[in-house]
C-alpha cells in the first residue's frame, strides 16, 4: 500500500467508523463500498489502498469490532 493509501485508509476509517456502526456484513459492505467511492473521487485507486491491507472489509471490521475512541481532551 502507498504511503497515500494508507494516510487515505486511516483517515477515512477514523472519520467514518463511528462507534455506533454495527459489525454485521451489510453494514461493512456499505462502508467499504463508501471508502473506494470516496478514493476515487480523489484519485486513489482501490488497488493503490489494497496492495498491502489484503481486505479492506476485514480492515473496517476490525476497525468496528477493536474500535476505541482514544481518551477524552
Amino acid at each position: 500500500m502507498s504511503t497515500r493509501g494508507t494516510n487515505f485508509l486511516h483517515k477515512w476509517i477514523s472519520q467514518n467508523v463511528p462507534e455506533t456502526t454495527s459489525s454485521d456484513i451489510i453494514s461493512v459492505a456499505e462502508l467499504t463500498q463508501k471508502l473506494f467511492a470516496d478514493a476515487e473521487a480523489i484519485g486513489i485507486s482501490s488497488t493503490e489502498i489494497e496492495e498491502n491491507t489484503g481486505s479492506v472489509y476485514e480492515t473496517i471490521l476490525d476497525a468496528i469490532v477493536h474500535y476505541d475512541p482514544g481518551s477524552p481532551e
